[in-house]
């Protein structure tokens, strides 16, 4: 039987799964996790021009946290407790020729949990990465930034300090928050609920985007919900109420233009800080 068949037969009967399940899920369970930690398998990829979300992996996810308990971890200034199979992240016990193979720099106070995949030449700052989360090569998280659950960061990105790629775990069906190749995130930015950044793009400090803001085409005055296109450059705005100009202004994402070389020069990646 496939995992795919294991995880969705469980799914459908999730209010019994528990510590006590069959061997054959928390097995399947342990190699979905073992394979997006890997890189092997990944909760959300590109096919035909288009995002895919794999259901299965997700769900695997979510039933770790039904046939696992709760355990404790002792550290040198705190005792944490989560479950079991995940109480220790991704790199603990790692030697010095297991880190050379995977090609990231992780700076002392990031917690990467395990079942996340770090791309080679990554440089992660003190910044949080959440299981299931795919983080690109060549791409940085700065310092306290986070990357919630299978959220999607592409290649040679810039997340940059206190900024937050929000996680979309559940529903299963639903499409993580996506920030695609050679993106810019400016400082203490939100990105959430599932949006799509497209390639390319700048997005200025301070930017809250999720499904229900507003994206404004300054050029065009077209609006539009949940994706931001490719090599655009977006900064923070606001809309007047048409039918009330008594009303207060509502926030907006505003596209003000098409990156070019003047705004690439700014906010590309730095190749002296990679391995």
């Amino acid at each position: 039987m496939s995992l795919e068949k294991i995880i969705n037969d469980a799914w459908e009967n999730k209010d019994q799964v528990g510590p006590n399940s069959d061997k054959s899920l928390k097995d399947a369970i342990n190699q979905v996790i073992a394979d997006l930690d890997s890189g092997k398998s990944r909760v959300a990829e590109k096919i035909n021009g288009e995002w895919v979300t794999h259901q299965h992996l997700k769900k695997a996810i979510m039933l770790s946290f039904r046939v696992y308990e709760n355990d404790i971890l002792s550290g040198p200034y705190s005792v944490w407790r989560d479950r079991q199979n995940l109480l220790k992240g991704k790199t603990a016990g790692w030697t010095k020729e297991e880190f050379e193979k995977a090609g990231f720099r992780m700076v002392p106070n990031s917690p990467v949990r395990k079942g996340s995949f770090i791309g080679k030449d990554a440089v992660l700052m003190p910044c949080y990465v959440n299981i299931g989360a795919w983080i690109g090569a060549k791409t940085m998280m700065d310092t306290f930034s986070r990357a919630g659950s299978c959220c999607q960061i592409g290649e040679n990105c810039h997340i940059s300090a206190g900024s937050g790629i929000g996680g979309v775990l559940e529903p299963a069906q639903a499409l993580p928050t996506i920030i695609e190749d050679n993106v810019f995130v400016g400082a203490m930015s939100e990105v959430v609920e599932g949006i799509i950044v497209g390639e390319g793009s700048v997005l200025s400090m301070g930017m809250y985007i999720g499904q229900s803001t507003k994206i404004v085409d300054r050029k065009t005055g077209k609006i539009t919900y949940g994706k931001i296109p490719p090599y655009s450059v977006v900064v923070p705005g606001s809309l007047p109420d048409k039918n009330n100009s008594a009303a207060p202004s509502l926030y907006c994402a505003v596209i003000i233009k098409q990156v070019d070389e003047k705004t690439r020069s700014k906010t590309s990646v730095n190749d002296l800080l990679r391995e």
